[in-house]
């Protein structure tokens, strides 16, 4: 529970110092957007977890090439033998744009999954702190929204290591 709460105030302060360093001169162009789509989190082969999630992010793009994101999951459907109940995360992004509707990009960062058993007999709760980084690419149909899709991959200080792909809707704001 600590490193969550501590996930969620580095997101809240790095989102709440971007009106700060819009006033410098590298970063004039500041741009904010949201996401929510759907993710699905699998463990290495036949190891770990094959989870449905819901996820949703909020960040903050400087300029044309670097912003930081902070994301929300929860989890859709239960494993055999795990669910996830709540993920957290926060990313430096770095954009790599294509066309003025198209980027990649590649994110890292860290975050905290707290995981349950989906059996009664395994009552097993408890919370892993992860590294993650991936990248992926961003469309927009119009100047405000758009379509994501992403990889991450999460290395999980206990457990097994995760890939995640995920899809979803941007607005920007």
């Amino acid at each position: 529970m600590k490193s969550i709460l501590i996930a969620t105030g580095a997101v809240a302060a790095m989102l709440s110092a971007a009106p700060a360093f819009a006033q410098g001169p590298i970063f004039n162009d500041v741009s904010y957007y949201g996401t929510l789509g759907y993710s699905n989190l699998g463990g290495d082969g036949n190891a770990g977890p094959d989870i449905g999630e819901i996820t949703g992010r909020l960040g903050a793009r400087y300029g044309k090439y670097l912003g930081i994101e902070g994301e929300v999951s929860t989890g859709l459907n239960n494993d055999k033998d795990v669910h996830v109940q709540n993920q957290y995360a926060g990313y430096v992004v770095g954009y790599l744009p294509l066309t003025p509707k198209a980027d990649l990009f590649a994110r890292a960062g860290g975050g905290a999954t707290v995981f349950s058993s989906a059996t009664p007999a395994a009552a097993y709760h408890g919370q892993d702190n992860s590294w993650n980084y991936g990248g992926g690419a961003q469309y927009f149909l119009t100047n405000k929204d758009g379509v994501r899709v992403d990889y991450t991959r999460s290395n999980y200080a206990q457990g097994p290591d995760a890939n995640t792909w995920g899809v979803s809707y941007v607005r920007r704001f």
